[in-house]
Order: C-alpha cells, then sequence, then structure tokens
C-alpha cells in the first residue's frame, strides 16, 4: 500500500500557491529540474495530473484543485503543531487574509472587519483586487475569503460558498438645498446626475425605475466605483445614487442629503468561501456573527 509522501505534497502546495515553477524553485532554493520531478512523482503516485501550463504560469486542474484544499489545511495545522510543540501554547494569533472587490464601499469593508480590529489574537490582511482575480485566488488558497458586492459567476469545476451578509437600500442624494418638491419624478429632470455604469446591477436597476416612471435622467458622471461615486457625489454638485453607508459621513455632517430610497432596489454584499476541511476559527465566528446581525 503506498503512502503520500508529505515532502512532495509540500513542494505541490508551495508552487500551487504561487502558480510559478521558477519562482518557486529560487524560494526554496532548489533547482527547477528537482522541483518539477517531486511534482511528477507526487502525480504518478495519485495517478492524476495536478497542473496544465498555460503560458509560464501553473494551472491547477480540477484534482489539483481538491488536493490543494488539503494541502493547505495539511500544513496550516502542521504550523500549529510545531508552535505548539515548541512553545507549548497555542498560536500567539490567527492570521486571517481578506479579498475584497475593488470597487466595493470601503465603509461596508470597516463595518465588517470592525469586530476584529480590537482582537488581540487576530491579525488580518485586505486585498482589494477584480472578480476573476479574487475567484482565482480563492481557488488557490491565497484568501480565507472573498466579499463582493456581486453574485459569483458559476464554474463548472469550481464550488463556491456564497452567504448573503447584507443588503442596503440604494438612494438618491444631493447637496442640501437642491432637494425637489413633490414626488419623482418632477423636479428632477433639471437636476444633473452621477451614476453607476450601465454594466452594474444598481445602473440596471435604476433603469428600471426610470422606465416605469418615464425619465430619462441628465447624466452628468458614471463610475463602477464606490470610492469614486462617492467623491463625485460629494464635489459635483449632482444627484448621485449609491447606497447612504458609501456616503454615510457626508450625511452625518450635512454636505449630503438623502432625497429618497428606491423602492425593493438594494446592493448586497456577500461572502465568498471554498469549501475546506478546517477553516480558521476566527472566520467561522466572524461569519456567524454578522449572520445574526443580517
Amino acid at each position: 500500500m503506498s503512502r503520500l509522501n508529505y515532502h512532495h505534497l509540500y513542494y505541490f502546495w508551495q508552487v500551487a500557491r504561487s502558480g510559478n515553477l521558477t519562482r518557486t524553485a529560487q524560494q526554496l532554493h532548489v533547482s527547477q529540474s528537482a522541483l518539477s520531478s517531486q511534482i511528477r512523482q507526487l502525480e504518478q503516485s495519485m495517478e492524476v495530473q495536478l497542473f496544465e501550463r498555460s503560458g509560464r504560469q501553473l494551472l491547477l486542474t480540477s484534482a489539483g484543485k481538491r488536493v490543494l484544499t488539503y494541502a493547505e489545511d495539511i500544513f496550516r495545522k502542521g504550523e500549529e503543531l510545531e508552535s505548539l510543540m515548541r512553545h507549548g501554547v497555542e498560536p500567539e494569533y490567527q492570521q486571517l487574509r481578506i479579498g475584497m472587490l475593488s470597487t466595493m464601499s470601503r465603509n461596508f469593508i470597516e463595518n465588517f472587519i470592525s469586530p476584529l480590529l480590537h482582537d488581540r489574537k487576530v491579525r488580518f490582511s485586505l486585498h482589494a483586487r477584480g472578480m476573476s482575480n479574487l475567484l482565482d485566488g480563492l481557488a488557490r488558497h491565497q484568501f480565507d475569503l472573498v466579499l463582493t458586492n456581486a453574485q459569483v459567476p458559476v464554474s463548472g469545476d469550481q464550488t463556491w460558498q456564497s452567504q448573503r451578509l447584507a443588503h442596503q437600500p440604494l438612494a438618491i442624494v444631493g447637496p442640501p438645498d437642491g432637494k425637489p418638491e413633490g414626488a419623482f419624478p418632477q423636479g428632477y429632470a433639471q437636476q444633473r446626475w452621477i451614476l453607476p455604469t450601465a454594466q452594474t446591477e444598481l445602473r440596471a436597476a435604476f433603469d428600471g425605475f426610470c422606465s416605469r416612471h418615464q425619465f430619462q435622467p441628465n447624466v452628468l458622471a458614471e463610475a463602477d466605483d464606490m470610492a469614486m461615486l462617492r467623491l463625485l457625489a460629494r464635489d459635483s454638485g449632482a444627484l448621485a445614487l449609491l447606497p447612504e453607508v458609501v456616503v454615510r459621513d457626508e450625511i452625518a455632517s450635512g454636505l449630503l442629503v438623502p432625497y429618497m430610497t428606491l423602492p425593493d432596489v438594494h446592493e448586497n454584499f456577500y461572502a465568498i468561501t471554498v469549501p475546506r476541511q478546517f477553516a480558521p476559527p476566527v472566520l467561522t465566528e466572524l461569519l456567524t456573527a454578522i449572520s445574526s446581525r443580517a
């Protein structure tokens, strides 16, 4: 009966995380040919192909992704065991790696991570990326979870776990002295607008709302980034369409005023993870706490 060679598995784990054989060989201080040989032996012992080449990059196969899931848990637990044996105590802190969609509201991110800020047993890192980069990093276990305000696309060979964390109503906001009198759309035709781009779910919802009222907004600018929408709403004097949480501070200071909330239109926020044998306890606790508040 063959037994798993953990030395081979360790080399696979390092290459899978970086996606680059040459760089990993340099980091491990071994030759590229020796590293390739170790991985080939692992593939032969498991009778599966773990990688396929795409230019200079090594991409995980479906089998490779499954093996990486186990390797990540094995070596993370190994690090905890080593700490316990050397120091006689549990690890000093837990590490949480959070990927976030680069166009998301930073105010929402701040609210999400707030329970971690005062936990002395937790260290975390935040990484802003595009959706495809985030999901690739999640599949490679570079992130423990991904935060997004868009539904994760369906993948044929990858199982994503998606949990809705919260939803924020979509509002029309503007300067305090510019609020039109009367119900929408009366008085809004003379206004200029700052809107999400046409490719976003928020814009599609707003366009449907306008269509029902036979209203055509006079668009000054569009942006798919919430931070940019916030700046434009603050500085342009135009009306802006966004969740109130994005301009929370501006509303609190009186710089902006909510004019109206769109009925049955929300921005949803999701936590995306992948199935794992052992999830970091702090991640489970965080998602459970957020779920209980939703």
